[in-house]
């Protein structure tokens, strides 16, 4: 796929972590990115999950964070990332594109701290950061895009 491959129309985007994955959905033509949702990641019981996420959003292409290390390097966690892109690509056919998702669990939790200040969410809303980084990782996206 062509480094400057732009897919328009909806798409989903993935925080991917070993316990949870969160999913955000956004369109191209607002520029805007939503949370949706988190996805435990246990087993291979994730991907009947998206699956069911994709058949509903019918996304142009999944964004999918890239943990890298602070220089920018690949770590471990990113190489998990990638198989998972892989993995989403083999199962939907659809384009996989990753981003560099550094410092975005830490957008999430400020996100989720006003959150709560302003008593929209609750301590136990707090598996929602996943689904807000992967927010943010589309929102990041999108800002790149255009």
């Amino acid at each position: 796929m062509p480094d400057d491959f732009r897919p328009s129309g909806t798409l989903l985007s993935f925080d991917f972590g070993h316990r949870r994955i969160g999913v955000a959905v956004g369109q191209t033509l607002t520029g805007t990115a939503n949370a949706l949702a988190v996805v435990s990641a246990a087993k291979e019981a994730y991907l009947q999950a998206i699956a069911g996420i994709v058949k509903e959003w019918q996304p142009a292409a999944l964004i999918v964070g890239l943990p890298l290390g602070a220089d920018g390097e690949e770590t471990d966690m990113s190489r998990d990332a990638r198989r998972f892109g892989a993995r989403l690509q083999d199962r939907f056919n659809i384009a996989v594109l990753f981003v560099d998702e550094r410092l975005t669990s830490f957008g999430a939790e400020q996100r989720f701290i006003a959150a709560r200040a302003r008593g929209s969410m609750r301590r136990k809303d707090a598996a929602l950061k996943d689904a807000m980084a992967a927010q943010i990782i589309l929102e990041n996206w999108l800002q790149s895009a255009h």
